[in-house]
């Protein structure tokens, strides 16, 4: 069959971060088990594995993030603290610290 493609297993050298990333995953239990040339092909599903756990971690501290702004603004409501009394009380503080200026001036 002059049209069949044979596949030859590609052998890789895995890098430090490649080794960590086997080790994170469970691929291998040491540093010393991982291999000095691996298939690419399981380097890939690490990665994809490693990916996968990355995106979970960082949605589960969004949730965290989400609940903690949601306490933090319930602590300001019974502070009465908002945004408008903030920008209010800046821009008061703004005129008269434009007035004494003006005054200075005056002078």
């Amino acid at each position: 069959a002059a049209g069949k493609v044979h596949k030859v297993p590609a052998e890789h050298k895995p890098s430090q971060f490649d080794k960590k990333i086997l080790l994170w995953t469970g691929r291998f239990k040491a540093m010393e088990d991982i291999p000095p040339l691996i298939p690419r092909e399981m380097i890939d599903a690490a990665r994809n594995k490693a990916r996968v756990k990355a995106c979970y971690i960082m949605i589960g501290l969004t949730i965290i993030a989400c609940f903690a702004v949601i306490a933090s603004a319930k602590r300001a409501v019974e502070r009465h603290e908002s945004l408008t009394s903030w920008n209010l009380a800046k821009k008061a503080k703004w005129r008269e610290e434009a007035a004494l200026a003006a005054q200075a001036k005056a002078k």
